[in-house]
């Protein structure tokens, strides 16, 4: 039986699968911002998943961020409070067993390229599109992580093609630079963006319903939105050329977003086709966990 956990900055989830079978249900709680508070509400998941089935697991964690092979501690996280801890060896000692962890984004993509949208494609991009934009890369159904970890990490690259007034306004991003990727393609980053158009604050939910309504503003901010989105990832097709992109996170529920982004594609990608297919995930937000129990199947590269 394998345990995946997906550690995200609103909740932790928990499942526990045997092969690709579901074999306990999943199991979800609200994120504590506080790093000792997360080791426990990790443990008491994975008890709580081992009392139901009466069987122990191997558990496999995505994480905002990754556990650095250089210091064993977490950087790059945006949950903040995990930033600098040695999460998996705290986490083996609560649990008495060896923990693999992964970015939560590589996660995302190795479910989704071994059975999901991006199954029979060769190089897969998964792109994490939520509280903050992730990005992972799996090629031949394993994660490529790169020697600094960071591969898939476009979030915190600046915004290609920048207009005039993106340059005037780019916003500061929790990493330290200003415009990064992820400032525009959050939620919090659309919903901010919908502010400056409207001067009025609403959640991302209320902006869709009211684009769906006609209501100028939000129609906008969702235009804007799909543009942004298209010239982030034709600067990834520019550079990476992966047989499909897969699209995950809350803010990929945009009605049709991965057809109109696919059309947007040729206005920037340097070459007379684009065949790099954009998709909508299959697994929803099961994706993340699922692909955490998974890394005891898959050996990064």
């Amino acid at each position: 039986m394998q345990i995946g956990v997906d550690l995200g900055g609103t909740k932790i989830e928990a499942l526990a699968l045997d092969a690709d079978t579901l074999v306990a249900a999943r199991r979800r709680v609200t994120t504590p911002r506080d790093y000792t508070a997360t080791l426990d509400a990790i443990a008491r998941l994975v008890a709580g998943l081992e009392a139901e089935t009466g069987r122990t697991g191997s558990v496999g964690v995505g994480i905002p961020g990754v556990v650095s092979h250089a210091t064993g501690l977490v950087k790059n996280a945006n949950s903040t409070w995990l930033t600098g801890h040695p999460l998996r060896a705290d986490l083996e000692a609560r649990l008495s067993r060896p923990v693999r962890l992964a970015n939560d984004a590589n996660c995302f993509t190795l479910s989704e390229a071994i059975d999901g949208a991006g199954q029979g494609f060769e190089t897969v991009f998964g792109v994490i599109l939520g509280t903050g934009v992730g990005g992972g890369i799996a090629i031949r159904r394993r994660i490529h992580d790169g020697p600094n970890q960071i591969a898939g990490e476009w979030g915190h690259n600046p915004l290609p093609w920048m207009t005039d007034e993106e340059r005037a306004s780019a916003p500061r991003c929790y990493c330290g630079k200003h415009g990064c990727i992820e400032t525009y393609l959050s939620g919090p980053g659309f919903e901010r963006d919908s502010v400056l158009l409207s001067a009025t604050t609403r959640s991302s939910q209320d902006i869709v319903r009211a684009a769906a309504a006609g209501e100028p503003h939000a129609v906008q901010a969702v235009r804007r939105y799909e543009d942004r989105l298209a010239r982030a990832l034709a600067a990834v097709i520019n550079v990476l050329d992966p047989d499909a992109i897969v699209l995950g996170g809350g803010m990929s529920n945009l009605p049709d977003l991965a057809s109109t982004t696919s059309a947007l594609l040729p206005r920037h990608v340097f070459s007379d086709t684009v065949l790099t297919t954009v998709l909508p995930n299959v697994h929803g937000d099961s994706s993340g966990v699922r692909g955490a129990a998974w890394l005891w199947l898959s050996v990064p590269e």
